[in-house]
C-alpha cells in the first residue's frame, strides 16, 4: 500500500515533535548550574526513552482505549500496539507517544539540581500512566470531558487542538506539586543565574521548530494548517514582546532568558487554539500570555516555591491562558460553539473552564500521591553536600564541561 501524503504530513509532524524533548533538555539544560547540566538534560532524554516504551505497551490504551469505569480510563491493552504492523493503526500511537514525552519532560524544569535520579526515572512512567493518560483520555479520546463523556455532555465539549490542558496545565500542576514537596535548593534566595544562555536560546529554538509539527500535526485540511502555522508563528513573536515589555515596566533590560521564555510562553499559549483563532486573536493572546507568564515567574520569590526553571510561569499560566482564551476568541466552526465575541455565549467558556478545573484538581491530587510513595520507597531528594558540590558528578560522574588549559 502506497504512503499517502496525510500519513507523511503525520510521519514527519511526529519526528518534529520527538525532537522537541531532546530541544528541552538544552533549554533546561542552560538555565541550570554548570555542574547540574548534565543531569538536567537526562531528565529530558530519559523521560522519552521511557514514555516511548510506556506508550507503546499499555499508555495509549489508557488514553484511546473502550471507555471503561463510566469514562474514567480506556480499556488497558485494548490498542496493544507492540503487536501491530499495519502503519495506519500504529501512526497514531506514534505521534500521540510524541506528545507523551513532552509532557512529562516539562516537569523536570521545577526540580532541577536537587533531584535523585532515581526517583526521576520511577516518578516518569507512573506519572504518564496515571495522570497523564487519563487526562489525554478525558478531553482527546471519548472520556468525562469529551463530547461522549458524562462532563462533556453536561458542560459541553471543550477545544484543546494540540494539549494546553492535556500538556501544560497538567505538567505546569505536576511541576508545582513536586517543587512544594522538594522544598527550595539551598542557594535559592540567592537568585542562582542560568550559565549558559546560548544553550537556552538554542533549545528555544529548536522548540519553536518542532511546534510546527506539534501545532499542526493533526490538520486535516490545507486551510487549516495555513491558519494553524501562521498562528504558531505570530503567538510567539508577540509573546516575546509582551515578556520584554513587562521586564521593561519592572524597570529591567531585555534578557535572553526573557526572550527564550516568552517565546515558550506564546507556543504554550496558543497551542490549545491554534487551528480556533484567528491571526489578530493569535497575536492578543501571545502577547497577554508573554506578560502574564512574567509576571507569574516572579512569584516564586514572593511565595517561596523554587519552580526552578519557571514550569509554572511558563507552561501552567500561559497553558491556561490560552485555554480560557477560546471561551472569547474561538471562531465559529461547523462542530465547535464560537467564542463570546462572535456571539457564541458563555457555553464555550464555561466548557473550557471546567476543563481547567478538572485538569488542576486531578493533576495536583494524583501528581501528589505519585510523589510521596516515591519520596517513601526511595527518596526525592539528595543531600546538601552533594546539592552544594553539583549533583553531576554524584548521580553521573560525569561533568558537562571538562575545562584544559
Amino acid at each position: 500500500m502506497e504512503i499517502s501524503t496525510a500519513e507523511l504530513w503525520t510521519l514527519t509532524a511526529a519526528s518534529l515533535v520527538v525532537l522537541m524533548t531532546p530541544a528541552l533538555g538544552l533549554f533546561y539544560g542552560g538555565m541550570t548550574r554548570a555542574t547540574g547540566v548534565v543531569n538536567m538534560m537526562l531528565m529530558s532524554f530519559t523521560a522519552a526513552a521511557m514514555t516511548a516504551v510506556v506508550w507503546v505497551l499499555w499508555g495509549y490504551s489508557l488514553a484511546s482505549g473502550e471507555p471503561m469505569l463510566g469514562g474514567l480510563l480506556g480499556a488497558p491493552l485494548n490498542d496493544f500496539a507492540l503487536l501491530g504492523t499495519d502503519m495506519a493503526d500504529l501512526l497514531p500511537v506514534g505521534f500521540a507517544g510524541a506528545f507523551a514525552m513532552i509532557a512529562v519532560a516539562i516537569i523536570s524544569g521545577a526540580i532541577a539540581d536537587r533531584s535523585r535520579f532515581g526517583a526521576w526515572l520511577l516518578f516518569v512512567p507512573v506519572w504518564v500512566s496515571l495522570v497523564y493518560a487519563p487526562v489525554a483520555f478525558w478531553v482527546w479520546g471519548g472520556g468525562l470531558l469529551d463530547a461522549d463523556g458524562w462532563l462533556g455532555q453536561r458542560f459541553g465539549e471543550a477545544i484543546d487542538f494540540a494539549g494546553g490542558a492535556v500538556i501544560h496545565t497538567n505538567a505546569g500542576v505536576a511541576a508545582l506539586v513536586l517543587a512544594l514537596k522538594l522544598g527550595p535548593r539551598h542557594n535559592f534566595h540567592d537568585r542562582p543565574q542560568p550559565h549558559n544562555t546560548p544553550l537556552v536560546m538554542l533549545g528555544a529554538a529548536l522548540l519553536w521548530f518542532g511546534w510546527f509539527g506539534f501545532n499542526a500535526g493533526a490538520a486535516t485540511t490545507v486551510e487549516q494548517a495555513g491558519l494553524i502555522w501562521v498562528n504558531t508563528l505570530i503567538a510567539p513573536g508577540a509573546a516575546v514582546l509582551g515578556w520584554i515589555l513587562m521586564e521593561k515596566l519592572r524597570g529591567q533590560r531585555p534578557t535572553s532568558v526573557g526572550v527564550a521564555s516568552g517565546l515558550v510562553a506564546g507556543l504554550v499559549a496558543i497551542t490549545p487554539s491554534c487551528a480556533n483563532v484567528a491571526p489578530w486573536a493569535a497575536l492578543l493572546l501571545g502577547l497577554v500570555a508573554g506578560m502574564a507568564a512574567a509576571w507569574a515567574v516572579n512569584l516564586k520569590w514572593k511565595l517561596g516555591y523554587d519552580d526552578s526553571l519557571d514550569v509554572v510561569g511558563v507552561h501552567l499560566v500561559a497553558g491556561v491562558v490560552g485555554t480560557l482564551a477560546l471561551g472569547f476568541v474561538a471562531l465559529p466552526g461547523l462542530e465547535e460553539p464560537a467564542g463570546l465575541i462572535y456571539g457564541g455565549g458563555p457555553a464555550l467558556l464555561v466548557s473550557q473552564l471546567v476543563t481547567c478545573l478538572v485538569v488542576v484538581v486531578f493533576s495536583a491530587t494524583v501528581t501528589g500521591v505519585i510523589a510521596l510513595a516515591v519520596d517513601k520507597l526511595i527518596g526525592w531528594r539528595v543531600d546538601g553536600s552533594t546539592e552544594v558540590a553539583g549533583i553531576d558528578a554524584a548521580e553521573h560522574q560525569e561533568s558537562g564541561y571538562q575545562l584544559v588549559r
